[in-house]
């Protein structure tokens, strides 16, 4: 699972994100795929990836942290929780190969922020039209369950990221989790309380927008709907436009 520098790690990067390789954000990328900080993801990701689900037991795992992935320019940033064990685990690229991702882009392709509504494999056609998801967690958790210490590990790589990204005035946080760490992210004190729809505007200009975490768990239920996904990614646009 090893990754190096040059030109396999530059070709690994352009698949997954469609990044300039010679951009400081893919730079950005490659240091988060040579990621080891955390031992238990690590070996966690890495065992996914060698045993496999049955369905895809015919492919090849990333089994590495995933990259963000989007628009250089974007103004809306999507922070997911983390990769799926054989989503973006399997795939290499953030909500891609699982049903989240499906619902996702889906929503993100309705409100014109996607140039298809599927997200099945690197190299698929999607890309992101003025918006750039990413994670708190960048590795697959057991569980789906990051420790506090791994989320505080893998944060700076979402704070670098937003640095590269100058013109985001809007994060668009799926859950609990990733409101959580944005709060952290952003020093935003008292932490505000979360909820679908929720919005918090920080000192520094930016408005965190809370969305239900598209998981099966929430789109099976009725917890969330089509309705509701879409109503906060145009909520977003209006507020990036604003």
């Amino acid at each position: 699972m090893a990754v190096h520098d040059g030109p396999q790690a530059e070709g690994l990067i352009a698949s997954r994100t469609g990044l300039d390789p010679g951009s400081e954000l893919a730079a950005l990328e490659r240091r988060v795929i040579r990621c080891r900080r955390c031992p238990r993801l690590v070996e966690w990701r890495e065992r996914v990836a060698r045993e496999r689900r049955a369905a895809f037991a015919s492919e090849e795992y990333w089994g590495r942290p995933v990259p963000g992935f989007g628009d250089p320019d974007a103004a809306i940033y999507v922070l997911g929780l983390a990769p799926a064990a054989h989503g973006g685990n399997r795939t290499g690229r953030v909500f891609t190969g699982d049903r989240s991702g499906d619902w996702l882009y889906a929503s993100m392709h309705r409100v014109g922020l996607a140039s298809q509504p599927t997200s099945e494999r690197p190299g698929d056609g999607l890309r992101l039209l003025g918006a750039f998801v990413g994670a708190a967690v960048r590795c697959a958790p057991p569980g789906n369950r990051p420790l506090p210490a791994e989320r505080d590990n893998c944060l700076p790589y979402a704070a670098e990221e937003l640095r590269l990204l100058p013109r985001v005035r809007v994060i668009v946080c799926l859950g609990q989790f990733a409101w959580d760490a944005a709060a952290r992210l952003l020093a935003v004190r008292p932490r505000p309380r979360f909820g679908h729809g929720a919005e918090h505007e920080t000192d520094g200009g930016l408005t965190m927008l809370g969305s239900f975490h598209p998981s099966q768990q929430n789109t099976f239920t009725g917890k969330l709907t089509e309705d509701m996904m879409d109503t906060v990614f145009s909520r977003a646009r209006e507020l990036a436009a604003s």
